[in-house]
């Protein structure tokens, strides 16, 4: 079992949590954790791209020209992929560029990334994080506090007074515990994270 040390919002110990080696203590390996983020970029694709095709452009009716005789190339058509204002030849369309990952790779990704916070100690576990009304200046003060200047804010349930909070401030992300996810992990260099999420996490990946 590890331990963390849990601070309050004036970054003062007042006491400690133990974790599982299990969720905190693995090995990270660059090849899984490529794997997932690769995974998570493609999801996230829209996928919109759209051209359109012979068959969709307009003109087209007639033949331009007769097929013999002319002294120039044979031509069915104005919307032939040659002529300019023609259709698209294996031009993009709408699609989804996401696919499966196992659920076991996904989860072993993230107890990973979590494994790294903790080694390279980049993680601080908060008991609260003070903010009882919506203040970017008393956000930024805490982030100053604990020297995180690029952070991920993990809490336990959604709270719309850290969200607003730290809206504005630059390399700062806010996530509830179910929604922490390797890719802002690997991205942001610093992780605060609510106690009882803490809690959760190593329940939910155990």
């Amino acid at each position: 079992m590890a331990t963390l040390a849990v601070y309050s919002s004036q970054k003062e110990k007042v006491g400690d949590i133990e974790v599982s080696d299990n969720v905190f203590g693995v090995e990270p390996k660059v090849g899984v954790l490529h794997e997932v983020v690769k995974w998570q970029l493609a999801k996230r694709r829209s996928g919109t791209a759209s051209t359109k095709t012979r068959s969709e452009v307009r003109g087209g009716g007639r033949k331009p020209w007769r097929q013999k005789g002319t002294g120039r190339a044979r031509v069915g058509s104005v919307r032939s992929p040659l002529w300019r204002h023609g259709g698209v030849a294996h031009g993009p369309k709408p699609r989804d560029y996401g696919y499966g990952l196992p659920k076991k790779v996904r989860k072993l990704a993230l107890k990973m990334a979590l494994s790294d916070k903790l080694a390279s100690e980049r993680i601080f576990v908060l008991k609260d994080f003070g903010i009882e009304e919506i203040k970017t200046k008393k956000m930024a003060k805490l982030l100053q506090l604990f020297g995180c200047d690029k952070a991920v804010v993990v809490t336990s349930d959604r709270d719309e007074k850290i969200e607003l909070s730290a809206r504005n401030i630059p390399g700062v992300k806010v996530l509830v515990e179910k929604g922490l996810n390797v890719y802002d992990l690997l991205k942001y260099e610093y992780l605060l994270i609510e106690e009882q999420a803490v809690q959760l996490l190593d329940e939910r990946l155990r």
